[in-house]
């Protein structure tokens, strides 16, 4: 079995010209892998931590001075790649390597297994039952407020959820539904500024409800102009606006009662077949109310309730919290323990959602991911090279699984 001969961690910067790391990791077979960690904007608070306390600088003097020593000569075996990242910080979060710096490492690795097995990715990586033809809804990113797009909506994220036969088609429907959606704000809205947040979605100052009038508008005309399926989604992101007990809208205050009736209210109204964190990231008690009233309608997605991490979406499971999570890589640190996450969901009939950050890198392992996953979404922008990566890189798997 060939081993680990080389590895190597270097700074590079996101698509916010913030700093993290790409990682490189070569095998004494020959084959390597690079890869690179993303950055979210809006984090939740049992989340790795990107970095040490001392950023970019301190993870690349932890991986000099504990890392590398330690990987140098590991078996070409993915599980125990990770396990020696794990084992080399004993914190829960990762903060003393750095969540990012295990993500770099953790995926670079795969990479190189990959190659060194002359397979894709998503077939190093596919879980028991996964054969690679069903592929994810695309969950595309139209319009940005809160975190990602000052001067927008309160409500962070509004998606178009497409899904068709194969991903080219999903793909092509939620870019047109993100036109549409800037065509209409630009009708609505003569002269007004209209730029693009973090991820690549519309940002304009309109009103939370009124953004859903647009984007419903908009997926209805692209189903009927394309023939595909899709329908108006939205992560509420509601962490970013809870302050003393009450959800803040610059429109209006909720208690957890008023919220979840506002939500109900809007996902009947507006035919949302995806709801992601509509409440703070630890009311478990109130995900679960809600997915018990409209479960059997929408994708109740918990993500900063969760952040990937087993245990946390062991308790979401017995309280029938949501019927699905969404699933970063970074928020736990190796591709082991995310896949751990996957299996766990998966046995239970959760939904896995693979999903991007604000910050990402034009790099397509991503779509490798969620198709090993059996993902139900890939939750991404549409537009901006770091986003684009991901969608083309599931278009060339989609054209070589129809030419298996």
């Amino acid at each position: 079995m060939s081993r680990v001969s080389r590895v190597d961690l270097e700074p590079v910067f996101d698509s916010r010209g913030q700093p993290t790391v790409e990682a490189t990791v070569v095998l004494s077979s020959g084959a390597q892998g690079t890869a690179g960690a993303p950055s979210g904007a809006s984090t939740g608070v049992h989340e790795a931590r990107a970095f040490p306390a001392e950023g970019v600088p301190g993870a690349l003097r932890v991986f000099r001075e504990r890392l590398r020593p330690r990987l140098l000569g590991v078996e070409g075996d993915l599980t125990a790649f990770d396990l020696v990242l794990r084992g080399s910080d004993p914190t829960p979060d990762f903060s003393e390597v750095g969540g990012n710096t295990a993500t770099a490492l953790s995926v670079a690795a795969a990479l190189a297994l990959a190659e060194e097995s002359h397979r894709p990715l998503w077939k190093l990586l596919a879980r028991p039952g996964v054969d690679g033809r069903a592929f994810p809804t695309i969950v595309g990113n139209c319009l940005n407020g809160g975190r990602h797009a000052i001067g927008g909506p309160d409500i962070q994220e509004y998606h178009a959820v497409a899904r068709a036969p194969d991903p080219e088609r999903s793909v092509r429907a939620a870019l047109r539904v993100h036109a549409l959606v800037g065509e209409a704000l630009r009708s609505r809205r003569p002269g007004a500024p209209l730029g693009r947040g973090d991820e690549g979605g519309w940002v304009s100052g309109i009103g939370n409800v009124e953004a859903f009038e647009v984007l419903r508008a908009s997926c209805d005309r692209a189903r009927d102009e394309l023939g595909v399926e899709v329908r108006p989604g939205v992560d509420f992101a509601a962490s970013e606006y809870f302050r003393d007990g009450r959800y803040r809208y610059r429109e209006q205050t909720l208690d957890t009662e008023g919220q979840r009736r506002f939500v109900e209210e809007l996902t009947d109204r507006f035919g949302l077949i995806f709801v992601e964190d509509p409440f703070e990231q630890e009311s478990l008690d109130a995900f679960a109310e809600l997915t018990r009233s409209i479960g059997n309608r929408t994708t109740v997605v918990g993500d900063d309730v969760y952040v990937t991490q087993a245990e946390r979406l062991r308790r979401g499971i017995e309280m029938h919290a949501s019927n699905a999570i969404l699933v970063k890589v970074n928020q736990v640190g190796t591709l082991t323990a995310t896949l751990k996450t996957v299996d766990l969901a998966r046995q239970h009939g959760v939904a896995t959602v693979t999903s991007h950050r604000s910050g990402d890198l034009p790099e397509g392992w991503l779509a490798h991911v969620a198709l090993a996953s059996g993902a139900w979404g890939l939750k991404c922008g549409l537009l901006g090279g770091e986003r684009v990566a991901k969608l083309n890189e599931l278009l060339r798997l989609g054209r070589a699984t129809s030419a298996a």
